[in-house]
């Protein structure tokens, strides 16, 4: 499905958005439950991510195909390397085997785990067969994804001696890691992080039944930032359900937008964006997304609707998502007449107060570059092909556009 956004302003000024539930949060809990199922779970995102990763955990089958999902790609492979006496093959879309999996492959074989690659060394599909793992003690590079490490951190609890993860050299998306242990502090599972030292203890104990409760998704809430900040002055939207101290890494987009002229302000469990301030065209927005790299797209294409420049780094982690964002972002903008250079691992956009109209963005099936770019309708009317590929983490986008006034054909 391929769409028209047309040039608008926001028709309501004070609009309210309910968000589902937290990606990144849904799949390590629906990991969790299926390891201890005396927990519940309320506001479970409803991300084609996370469909999947439930349609897999309850599978009985002996093929899984979880398509673009790449942290079910990741969690899975970590859960069924545990599965004692299950055999199975995971696989996914032809992008999906092309993304990288060996380290955490590794990681997981040096704690006895039994998995072949079926195909190309290194990447999907893989054949797994469940064992009960001995070993407790594994190295990783400091700066891999932090889904490699999410994996091994999740099914820590259940190995014999639980697992000791030292972590090789300057250490990225540390909020992610911290999500995850914090997850597992809640379901009673001891932890600790010091340094470069991570160690989860066996968990012994029956569960007590517990409800946890999924924060809505802060990447998801990144685009309504992006909306407000492209909007005029006095623009308020309420989103929810959110906690202002979150355990999302992306929640830093309440400080981020400051600069972009966005007050945030957090009442109960809504968090109130404002447009109070216009921003300078001499401004350069500098950011190290280390530990946030899901929002780069969003903060270029708002920088780029705004006139004003950008410097990203810390984004070596885009190369291997449901595309080459760094490519992917360098291509669409300069469509729309930016000037950007990218290096391995980071994004510079220079300022610029012209706009190409009557663009279409091709999106390469990543549901961010479709909602990355939406926003820009507030400045210039453009097309996204493929837009239904935002089911992947935020189902009802288009239909929240439509309910603030974009004019969507």
């Amino acid at each position: 499905m391929d769409i028209k956004i047309h040039k608008s302003s926001i028709a309501n000024r004070q609009s309210s958005i309910k968000i589902t539930g937290s990606k990144s949060e849904s799949n390590r809990l629906l990991l969790l439950k299926a390891l201890y199922p005396q927990i519940s779970i309320d506001n479970v995102s409803n991300s084609d991510d996370s469909v999947l990763m439930q349609k897999a955990l309850k599978s009985q089958e002996d093929t899984i195909d979880i398509h673009h999902a790449g942290t079910a790609m990741r969690f899975l492979t970590a859960y069924f390397s545990v599965q004692e006496g299950r055999e199975i093959t995971l696989t996914g879309s032809d992008r999906m085997k092309e993304r990288p999996i060996k380290i955490l492959v590794d990681a997981l074989r040096a704690l006895g785990a039994d998995i072949s690659y079926l195909e190309n060394d290194g990447f999907p599909p893989l054949k797994i067969i469940g064992r009960k793992l001995t070993n407790n003690k594994v190295t990783l590079k400091a700066n891999v994804s932090s889904q490699y490490i999410s994996a091994l951190l999740l099914i820590a609890s259940k190995l014999e001696d639980g697992i000791e993860l030292v972590l090789d050299g300057k250490i990225t998306s540390v909020p992610y890691i911290n999500m995850t242990l914090s997850l597992l502090n809640e379901i009673d599972v001891q932890t600790s992080f010091q340094k470069n030292i991570i160690t989860v203890k066996p968990n012994k104990d029956i569960l007590k039944p517990k409800v946890l409760t999924v924060e809505s998704d802060w990447s998801s809430a990144s685009y309504w930032y992006s909306i407000v900040a492209l909007s005029d002055l006095g623009t308020e939207i309420t989103i929810a359900s959110y906690k202002e101290k979150s355990l999302q890494g992306d929640a830093v987009l309440a400080e981020i937008y400051q600069s972009f002229g966005v007050q945030t302000t957090f009442k109960s469990t809504t968090v109130i964006l404002q447009k109070l301030a216009t921003t300078n065209s001499k401004t350069v927005i500098d950011l190290d997304l280390a530990n946030a790299p899901d929002i780069a797209q969003t903060i270029a294409v708002t920088a780029f609707g705004l006139g004003i420049g950008c410097h990203m780094k810390g984004l070596h982690t885009l190369k291997i998502k449901e595309t080459d964002r760094l490519i992917a972002l360098k291509t669409e903008l300069e469509k729309l007449g930016a000037d950007v250079v990218i290096t391995e691992n980071s994004l510079l956009l220079k300022a610029s107060d012209t706009i190409v109209s009557a663009i279409e963005i091709e999106t390469y099936k990543d549901h961010r570059m479709a909602m990355a770019f939406a926003p820009l309708a507030l400045k210039t009317s453009i097309a996204i092909k493929e837009a239904n590929v935002v089911s992947k983490s935020y189902p009802q986008f288009w239909e929240d556009l439509k309910a603030v006034g974009f004019i969507i054909k």
